[in-house]
């Protein structure tokens, strides 16, 4: 059982979310208005721009490392089933529930509850999130673009799809709105928590496990973001990624902050690696 958490640092990746191809990320239709398309786009609700939600950044990116790690779909969230561990001995060999957290509460499985099996100290119910995925707006030059080109919609296309009748050949059109190809968002900005539990060696796995989240973002490199990704939406690529580690000390006003990458390749292994090695040193070292 935890009975105290110390957070050692953070590690912030930044960067920068190109479009490759249009992108569709759904939002709430404002009405049924005759000529409106079928399936728009999330915008902010004061601008009405496009932008990409943290969490579907950070859901997409989960749900591949899920697959990835061929973790079993053992738990529904509003019609969505995603992997989470129910005992501690899963937990403690988790990348995926160390790095995006455990909800907490009681879940039935058959045998036993959460709630159960914490009272017989068999699952510390305490299960940080370690890994923050903040929205990403426009940046200024995709903006001034998009407000000047010939667009369907402000800041977007609508792309014209049909679905064929098997039996009688119909074609049946539809309207989804995308935001165009080659549109950018930035500053995309992840953040990593560092902890350390009842004064151990925990952070140190929290710093190995870093390497998930690059892994997971090479993942949506090679898939795709938001929906109509079959029919070629959503491939987007991080670019001029920045990691900077921000110790303790850092928020105490006690140290700087320490750039480990300026220009970070996803693909770079060995760089990765490294990185994750400045970062236990730099922690070790207070």
């Amino acid at each position: 059982m935890a009975t105290s958490i110390q957070m050692m640092g953070k590690v912030v990746i930044t960067g920068g979310i190109r479009l490759v191809t249009g992108l569709h990320i759904g939002g709430a239709a404002a009405g049924l208005d005759i000529g409106g398309v079928d399936s728009p786009i999330i915008r902010h609700p004061v601008t009405r721009e496009p932008y990409i939600p943290g969490s579907s950044l950070r859901g997409k990116i989960r749900a591949l490392l899920e697959r990835a790690y061929d973790k079993p779909l053992n738990k529904k969230v509003q019609d969505v089933r995603l992997h989470e561990c129910f005992t501690e001995a899963e937990y403690q060999k988790c990348a995926i529930c160390h790095v995006f957290g455990v909800s907490p509460g009681e879940r039935e499985r058959g045998d036993a509850s959460r709630e159960q099996a914490d009272r017989r100290g068999e699952w510390d119910s305490f299960k940080p999130t370690r890994l923050v995925v903040r929205d990403v707006g426009l940046t200024a030059e995709s903006r001034a673009e998009l407000e000047t080109a010939d667009t369907d919609l402000p800041f977007s296309e609508v792309k014209w799809e049909a679905s064929i009748d098997r039996i009688t050949s119909a074609a049946v059109p539809r309207q989804n709105e995308r935001v165009p190809a080659g549109a950018r968002f930035e500053p995309f900005e992840m953040i990593y928590t560092l902890y350390r539990l009842n004064n151990g060696n925990d952070w140190q796995q929290d710093a190995n496990w870093l390497a998930v989240v690059f892994e997971g973002m090479r993942l949506l490199e090679d898939d795709y973001l938001g929906g109509y990704g079959s029919r070629g939406a959503g491939k987007i690529a991080f670019e001029n990624l920045r990691v900077e580690l921000r110790p303790l000390k850092y928020y105490l006003g006690e140290g700087d902050p320490v750039v480990l990458a300026d220009t970070l390749d996803l693909r770079d292994q060995q760089r990765i690696k490294t990185l994750i090695e400045q970062v236990k040193q730099r922690l070790q070292g207070g």
